[in-house]
């Protein structure tokens, strides 16, 4: 994988946003694949498509891509804060890729986070523009990844180096039982990935019970939250995030 941008691309085009998303775009489209079903080319949608900038011809997933020149941060800017809430409750969501890249242009992260890891609460609300802007009123977003547990955070690069595609394709298939999920369902879900991300590899019942205050703050009218973490456990254990030793303890696969 050449993780170097093609400069000469950039001949005749002045804004440097312009500039960035011709160069990422087509590194993605030579160098990237389909985390899904690691089919090695992705087509482009055509310019100004409403929902993703590509999809997979052979597995049809949709990913969409946001570049910035940076360190991977948990907090990426998006666009309008309606329309990505619509998106997220919609069925053709695309996936996300975010790439990081240097001063040299040359590709720093590159990881997918899949659509089924999207849930409401990670969507930050920004305030309208002022009444002198241009766009006067308008509301746009954020995206909190700190909200991702580390399974949906899907590296094909990281800090430069090239990840296996078995190893990406594994990690990224793991988590597909959440997209069966309802909404509610997998919020719950996420929290208790979220939760075990913080404990160490193996843990008991009652190391998860300490988040119980917190997560009776995320669902206040929920009255029994241990068999909630107790059920939670269990799918994950079922899906083979987890693996049961017995006598209330636990330990983490993967």
């Amino acid at each position: 994988m050449d993780l170097q941008f093609n400069q000469q691309l950039a001949k005749g085009y002045k804004s440097k946003s312009q500039i960035i998303r011709v160069l990422s775009e087509d590194w993605v489209a030579h160098q990237g694949y389909c985390p899904n079903c690691g089919n090695n080319r992705l087509s482009g949608f055509a310019n100004n498509q409403p929902v993703a900038d590509f999809y997979c011809p052979q597995c049809h997933e949709q990913y969409e891509l946001k570049s910035k020149k940076a360190k991977l941060s948990h907090v990426i800017n998006d666009g309008a804060y309606a329309t990505m809430i619509e998106r997220i409750k919609s069925d053709d969501n695309p996936n996300f890729f975010f790439l990081t890249y240097s001063d040299e242009l040359v590709v720093n992260n590159f990881l997918i986070i899949p659509k089924h890891f999207f849930i409401t609460d990670m969507i930050i609300k920004r305030p309208p523009l002022p009444p002198t802007a241009r766009r006067a009123g308008w509301i746009g977003c954020n995206i909190n990844l700190k909200k991702v547990p580390e399974i949906g955070k899907v590296f094909l690069v990281k800090n430069q180096q090239p990840v296996a595609t078995e190893q990406v394709t594994e990690q990224f298939q793991k988590s597909l039982f959440l997209r069966q999920q309802k909404q509610q369902s997998r919020g719950w879900t996420l929290e208790i990935m979220s939760c075990v991300d913080k404990l160490p590899p193996q843990f008991s019942l009652n190391d998860i019970y300490k988040f119980g205050n917190y997560l009776r703050t995320r669902y206040p009218n929920n009255n029994n939250i241990e068999a909630k973490i107790r059920q939670q456990l269990q799918i994950l254990r079922d899906k083979g995030l987890l693996q049961f030793l017995g006598n209330g303890r636990y330990r983490k696969i993967g």
